[in-house]
């Protein structure tokens, strides 16, 4: 019940919620800064490259920018699919293998998103970094950091990404992922995200975009933080691991530290300062968990709402 009122006390007004998703597979040993992403609980799909408001009842989107995905710079997908990569909730496995996921992936890629990942030339499945954006909670455990938006806010932000050029200039370093959230939230709330020159080198990475996010949000009550978790499903799937920061990985990876700090005892002394002075945030260990049917419920609370306010 308390999840419920939790996500209904966003129902009347959008919402804005900071995806920060763990790393997993080889990728992810080697890059250990994880995901981010957007979701907007008043903001839809009208294609995979469009956006629109939500009709009544719609669950609203997830937003990301993705490496070689048909030359786009972003692409949104509902909800549901985007973390279980179904259109319905009765659909959503309680527990997934490998082949199960990828098997759903790609029958809701030959279903909606083939105009922009099409099959390869025999029909069959392509490769690629596409998988991140249909069935993430196969794949990563998730933290949502949340604030309210409203009505005129998400309508500027359709019309930005609307007009805009939706097209790729992915870079690791500086136009990633997390690039990509730091400037749509500020957005919303100019100048509210920014790198972390001394923990990340300049790089922009998740866990500082929340690091910042939460900071911002916590002078600002009227946007009423708050956060929660969705849980990877249960499976034979391997677990995702923690998210950290640039210096944070070299400063808890002995592979990497401990030959540093042999060849260049000085810098490694200063990544160790800058990530103890500057870059430590940790995601909140107790915290709501993210259920569909929550949102379901507070998407109907609100139409009913609605539709008291229009009887009166």
């Amino acid at each position: 019940m308390y999840a419920a009122l939790f996500f209904a006390s966003f129902a009347a007004q959008g919402s804005v919620a900071l995806l920060v998703e763990e790393p997993f597979g080889r990728f992810g040993e080697m890059n250990p800064t994880g995901h981010a992403a957007i979701y907007l609980d008043h903001v839809c799909a009208e294609t995979p490259v469009s956006l629109r408001t939500c009709a009544p009842g719609e669950l609203g989107v997830v937003i990301s920018r993705y490496y070689k995905v048909n030359h786009y710079d972003w692409v949104a997908i509902p909800l549901i699919p985007y973390l279980y990569a179904v259109e319905d909730r009765s659909d959503i496995p309680l527990a997934a293998t490998a082949q199960l996921e990828t098997d759903l992936r790609d029958a809701y890629r030959r279903r909606h998103l083939r105009e922009i990942v099409p099959d390869e030339a025999d029909g069959s499945t392509p490769e690629g970094d596409w998988i991140q954006m249909v069935g993430s909670s196969y794949d990563r455990k998730i933290y949502g950091f949340q604030v309210r938006t409203t009505a005129a806010q998400d309508a500027e932000l359709i019309t930005a990404y609307n007009e805009g050029h939706n097209r790729s200039h992915f870079n690791l370093l500086f136009q990633n992922c997390a690039d990509f959230s730091r400037k749509l939230l500020n957005l919303y709330f100019p100048k509210a995200v920014h790198r972390n020159i001394l923990a990340d080198g300049g790089i922009t990475t998740p866990k500082q975009i929340a690091k910042s996010f939460v900071k911002y949000a916590r002078k600002h009550d009227e946007l009423d933080l708050t956060t929660f978790v969705i849980p990877q499903v249960p499976g034979d799937i391997p677990r995702s691991t923690r998210v950290n920061g640039v210096a944070e990985s070299l400063v808890k990876s002995k592979k990497y530290l401990v030959p540093l700090a042999f060849l260049h005892p000085e810098l490694t002394a200063g990544i160790v300062a800058a990530y103890l002075g500057s870059g430590r945030f940790e995601p909140p260990k107790e915290t709501h968990v993210f259920r569909i049917e929550d949102v379901e419920a507070a998407r109907e609370a609100e139409i009913s709402g609605e539709l008291s306010a229009g009887s009166r």
